[in-house]
This record gives C-alpha cells, structure tokens and sequence, in this order.
C-alpha cells in the first residue's frame, strides 16, 4: 500500500506505524507530489490492518517547513494547479479527522504552515523543547487557509488563535504547552522515549473505546471543519494571487523584508 509513496516513509514496530516526511533537504517543505501524498496518505493508513497507532514525524532537524518557495510559486502562476492543491488540502484536513487509529506527533523540530496544522490535528503532540510552531501565512501575504483557522481557536480560543493567525509569530514549544496548544516539550534525548512511552500505552489499551472516543471527540471538529474549510481555502485562494503575495515571494528571494501595499 505505501511502496507508492516517495517523499513520506513508513516503519513498523509491532501495530505502531511511524511516518516520516521525508524531505530534509527542504526542512520537509511540501512540493506539489509531497502535498498529493499528504492528501491520500491519512485514508490509505486507516484503510491498513496491520497498524493501530501511527507515529508522524519529520526526519533531519525541522518537522515539516511548509510549502517550498518553487511550490508556492508554481500555484501563484497556475490558478488550476493552485484551485488542485486546495482541494487537496482539504481532503486531507478531513482525512484526518476521519482517521480513528490515534495519532503522535513526535515534533522533532519546527512545524511552520501546514506542518504547523498537521501537527495541530494530531491527538497527542510530543516535541523537542527546541522546536517552534507557527503558522506564518500572513507574513507570505496569504490568508491561514490551510486548517489553521480551524484547528488553533479550538486549542487555545479565539483571542490567542487571532494573535498567532494575524500575525504569523513563532511560539517555542514549552510555551505552546503552557498555552494548551501541544501536550508535552522535553529535552532531546527523552523525546524518543516519551513518544515510545505514549504509543505503547495506547496500543495496549483497549483499542475499539480508544477509537471510538476520539470518532466521539472529532464530530464536533468535523462540524468546525466543514463551517470553516471552504471559506478559508477561498480566502487562500484569493490571497494567493494577490500583488502581496507576489511581493512576498519575489521578497523571498531577493533575501529581503516584503513591502505589502495590502493590495
């Protein structure tokens, strides 16, 4: 089932199932096939019986960057391949509220953008103490169409989702676990063995109320999702071929701050 995939790889240990993205030369930024497997993969895991617990990480030091500049590039230049992509994230946001297996995020390092969001949707989030989470879509000109307005009011409310949204800032990881927004930050050498600790526990717990709780628990967010999904991949598009975000990214590669005119 998973030999298809290229930029995300797969282990097992007993019915514990890791996924890695599998990018590190690009900090696990997604091009346009990382993102079409990130699309599929959440559904493809809950179609297989051999797993009860799924174990998402980043390999080399970075969690997952986002999207790479030559991505966001190519969808600003192609409204079919941008208008693809969005349908793309949100089969994904749904595929993950639709996966009953429980899911540990080992964040081993920055979780920017998407990565950010995915993370977000994961049941129980472990990070490096030294990672940072941030969903910097507005300081890229873009609206946080991704997810994130869906998934961060829900962790740490409204007034502090619009302070991290609007504004794009990096929050370290033992502030986000103050703030309610991960479950744990610990020091490197014990990341490993407190996401080892949490996947045995909860696959050799009762696996059908375990799956069945968080089925209970996601109907709400599904409710949340399916408000919110469409007019924030809409707003994404919009945004996305706005003249600030061409200035963001031609910003990006002239190494330089943008000049946004909010047009």
């Amino acid at each position: 089932m998973f030999e298809r995939y290229k930029y995300l790889k797969f282990e097992r240990e007993g019915r514990i199932l890791r996924v890695t993205l599998n990018r590190p030369d690009r900090l696990n930024a997604n091009n346009g096939p990382m993102h079409t497997e990130f699309s599929r993969v959440f559904s493809d895991i809950a179609e297989d019986r051999d797993s009860d617990v799924v174990i998402l990480t980043g390999a080399g030091k970075a969690f997952s960057a986002g999207g790479d500049l030559d991505f966001l590039e190519s969808c600003r230049s192609d409204a079919k391949l941008f208008h693809a992509t969005l349908n793309e994230g949100k089969r994904l946001i749904n595929s993950l509220l639709d996966l009953d297996k429980p899911i540990i995020c080992r964040l081993n390092g920055d979780a920017v953008g998407l990565g950010a969001t995915v993370a977000l949707f994961c049941d129980i989030i472990i990070a490096d103490e030294k990672a940072r989470i941030a969903d910097p879509h507005v300081k890229v000109g873009l609206s946080a169409g991704d997810g994130g307005a869906v998934i961060w009011p829900q962790l740490i409310g409204f007034a502090r989702a619009k302070q991290y949204l609007l504004t794009g800032d990096m929050i370290s990881a033992p502030q986000a676990v103050e703030m309610g927004l991960i479950n744990f930050a610990v020091p490197t050498e014990e990341l490993d063995p407190l996401v080892d600790k949490w996947a045995e526990r909860l696959v050799s717990g009762a696996g059908l109320a375990i799956r069945s709780t968080k089925i209970a628990i996601n109907a709400g967010l599904k409710q949340v999702a399916a408000a919110v999904l469409d007019a924030s991949f809409a707003t994404e598009f919009s945004t996305g071929r706005s003249e600030d975000h061409g200035e963001a990214l031609k910003a990006m590669r002239e190494k330089r701050r943008p000049e946004f005119k909010g047009q």
